[in-house]
């Protein structure tokens, strides 16, 4: 009886991930999705924003996509995949907390929500965890995605040496890794630098200006932030003759890669559960 006891142990783990051979795959997305947080390592985030925001958690997971924006393209791209657990890095409803309550006889809305009803997806938010993943989950896709492994401080993963070069040739690298969107820059084009800080996302006009005012700093690659901020603060800088710059590049184009990273790294250890990473592109086009 003890034997049988710890045989029982040991297999329900392949068991519960999908690895047991003879048995299917039954996980729910809630068991999943604490996997998945305790895999990142990291310390449990009070207030997180990474919780459900649809779907019941006792669903049994089909397939995962992760995306960076659960678009209607996405959900539909996921339904045709025959995955039903939807992991996006942002909101899925327009604001970082998804409150709904402005939203509850909107027509955009609640063709969204009956989508994702109609189809009993579950999505979860991975957006506070996947940056706490050694290195920052979001910053390994990226750093992939740039090409820019070799230019990596060891000790900073945020932080980029560029020996001899100028800020025309920063912004045609970046150009050529997305050429079909432009970019907001602040700076000298023919200003020589060095050392480049990557600052993803919407992190903030007191972050970038924080690297800006930095000695060991020449340019903030960064995502978005409202014009009057970070942009006036760069542009006084450079019309004071300081060797400083900032290169907008959108927010989506700045992590959205960091959930490709998200597919690969779920594929170590979810078993046989479909994982696919589903990009959902720029918001908007330019003209």
């Amino acid at each position: 009886m003890k034997i049988l006891f710890h045989t029982i142990l040991w297999a329900l783990p392949l068991f519960v991930m999908g690895q047991n051979a003879s048995s299917p795959s039954v996980i729910t997305s809630g068991q999943l999705i604490e996997t998945i947080i305790k895999e990142t390592g990291a310390a449990v985030v009070p207030n997180t924003v990474d919780v459900i925001k649809e779907g019941n958690p006792e669903t049994p997971v089909k397939g995962i996509v992760t995306c960076m924006f659960a678009t209607m393209d996405v959900l539909k791209k996921a339904v045709e995949k025959n995955c039903n657990l939807i992991i996006p890095h942002e909101p899925l409803y327009y604001n970082h907390l998804d409150n709904t309550e402005q939203f509850q006889s909107d027509s955009v809305y609640l063709e969204k929500k009956k989508f994702i009803d109609d189809h009993k997806l579950v999505v979860w938010r991975f957006h506070d965890y996947v940056h706490r993943i050694p290195s920052d989950g979001i910053i390994s896709g990226m750093v992939e995605k740039l090409g820019w492994e070799d230019q990596q401080a060891a000790d900073n993963p945020y932080r980029f040496t560029f020996p001899n070069t100028t800020l025309m040739n920063l912004l045609k690298n970046l150009k050529h890794t997305f050429p079909e969107n432009n970019f907001h820059v602040i700076g000298d084009p023919d200003m020589q630098l060095s050392h480049v800080l990557y600052v993803p996302g919407a992190s903030g006009s007191a972050a970038h200006i924080k690297q800006l005012q930095s000695s060991t700093v020449d340019v903030v690659v960064a995502g978005e932030v409202p014009q009057w901020e970070t942009y006036e603060y760069a542009r006084d800088a450079v019309l004071q003759g300081r060797k400083k710059a900032v290169v907008f590049i959108g927010h989506i184009n700045s992590e959205e890669y960091g959930m490709k990273f998200s597919a690969d790294w779920l594929r170590k250890f979810v078993g046989d559960i479909p994982v696919h990473y589903v990009e959902c592109g720029s918001s908007y086009w330019s003209y």
